[in-house]
This record gives structure tokens, C-alpha cells and sequence, in this order.
């Protein structure tokens, strides 16, 4: 499968958020999973490394809107390089080309694309696939907004979410749906 990995820029080797997504990187590798993600630093960074060290292929997304507002270009454990122009056209790409999607911690760049990747199950404009989050942070805040905004989300909806405590119960979930 092709597994797109969601998460944030901010983790660095040493960080324990780091060290959670190079263990999912590896983990997905070593079932020989296809590791896509947005391609540069932080959780991106982590779970390429751990997938390319376990001898696993993997996709990284990147666009010229993040290079030339961060001015980074892909990390060196990305494999194949899929450039897009714009940040739209790399969400689409990395939600279009996975079969699968597990979002660990992040900010707001990693909250846009779980809501892409959901509403366009809920639409069926995407094809239901497994989407999980990793970590107590994401079912707070869902937990938050289905409590506030319950009459919005229909269990039909929340059923598309999966909610995984850490990464092993994360890659367990995938491998259920396979």
C-alpha cells in the first residue's frame, strides 16, 4: 500500500515526536508499505528516515509555495521526488495517491489535511481508506468538536476517523484494512 504520513515540522532528532515518526517510517517499510509525505523536515524528515534505513521506497510531495517561503528543499532520505507548483496541487497529490492515511501530532498544515482527506470521503470524492490519528492530542480535539458540533457530524461521518494511541496500534489498523 501507499501510506501517506501526515505530521508537523517542529520535531528534530533528539525529539521524542521524531523518534515516534522514524519508528513508523520504519515499521511501514519493513511490511514493505510505500512511505509518502510532504517531503522536508521534522515528522517528514523522521518518517522517511526511518522508512529508507529499513530499505523501503519513499515519495516525497513537494511544491515551489513551501520552498520559497521556508527555503528547504527535500530531504535526503526521499527517494522520488513528485514536484507540484502550488500547496493545493500537493495536498491533492498526497491525498489522491495514498490508500491509506495516519496523521501523527502537528499544527495547522497537518489538521488541513486530515479535514481534506475526510470531507472528501464524507463527499465520496476519495475512495474510504483508512485515516488515523495518532495520539491523545487529535481525540481532544476531535472529541471537542463532536461534542460542540455534534449535530454537524453524523456517526456515519466519524466512523471514516480511527483513532490509534501510538504508532504500532496505527500500522495494526492499516494492516486490518488490507
Amino acid at each position: 500500500m501507499k501510506v501517506s504520513v501526515f505530521g508537523g515540522s517542529q520535531p528534530r532528532e533528539g525529539d521524542a515526536a521524531y523518534a515516534e515518526a522514524y519508528t513508523l517510517g520504519r515499521l511501514l517499510a519493513e511490511r514493505g508499505h510505500v512511505v509518502l509525505n510532504g517531503g522536508y523536515i521534522g515528522t517528514m524528515e523522521a518518517v522517511s528516515r526511518g522508512a529508507a534505513e529499513a530499505g523501503g521506497h519513499v515519495i516525497g510531495v513537494t511544491c515551489e509555495e513551501i520552498e520559497n517561503w521556508r527555503g528547504v528543499g527535500a530531504n535526503q532520505w526521499v527517494k522520488e521526488e513528485i514536484r507540484r507548483k502550488t500547496l493545493i496541487e500537493r495536498l491533492q497529490t498526497l491525498i489522491e495517491e495514498c490508500d491509506a492515511a495516519i496523521a501523527l501530532p502537528g499544527g495547522p498544515g497537518t489538521l488541513t489535511e486530515i479535514m481534506l482527506t475526510w470531507n472528501l470521503m464524507i463527499v465520496e470524492s476519495r475512495h474510504r481508506s483508512p485515516l488515523i490519528l495518532v495520539g491523545d492530542g487529535w481525540q481532544s480535539v476531535f472529541a471537542q468538536v463532536f461534542e460542540k458540533l455534534g449535530k454537524y457530524t453524523p456517526e456515519s461521518q466519524r466512523d471514516l476517523l480511527q483513532f490509534a494511541a501510538d504508532v504500532e496500534t496505527a500500522v495494526k489498523l492499516i494492516e486490518k484494512r488490507e
